[in-house]
């Protein structure tokens, strides 16, 4: 367990409905994020549905789609973009994020980013607990969100 990780072991999420988008592409290592992602949201209590997505371009509109649900708390985007030889990896990685963050500030949900961008496969395998990671940092602006909520009534 990381530092990161041992810092979030009191999260309580009781109450706390997660929308989980998984990336197809690169499914080894994206199913490995699915799995410490899931161990995180057992760990604080939270629920979630899982939804998938062919690759990491897809994550911003499906990410928009379920905001637009109103039924989630938080999303969290899990995908691995893996540099290759050619500048896909650049058009892909980037637009992502900045999709990701554009359906956050758009619709005041937290979106949580846990896309891999690495130059290896190795290097990517070796962040596979960043799934943990995403579901925390979601969690915690999600509870960010109830207290200024409800501070604010």
């Amino acid at each position: 367990m990381s530092d990161q990780q041992q810092k979030w072991t009191s999260a309580d999420a009781r109450g706390l409905k997660v929308a989980v988008v998984v990336a197809r592409f690169n499914g080894d290592v994206t199913e490995k994020l699915l799995a410490s992602a899931r161990r995180a949201l057992d760990q604080s209590g939270a629920t979630a549905d899982v939804f998938r997505v062919p690759g990491a371009f897809e994550l911003p509109l499906a990410a928009k789609i379920l905001a637009h649900t109103h039924a989630y708390h938080a999303i969290v985007a899990l995908g691995a973009v893996i540099r290759g030889d050619t500048p896909h990896f650049d058009y892909v990685a980037g637009e992502a994020a900045r999709g990701l963050q554009q359906v956050a500030l758009e619709t005041g949900l937290p979106v949580a980013f846990g896309v891999l961008t690495t130059e290896t496969l190795v290097q990517a395998e070796a962040r596979v607990d960043k799934g943990f990671d995403a579901v925390m940092t979601a969690i915690e602006m999600a509870r960010f969100g109830r207290a200024i909520a409800e501070g604010a009534r």
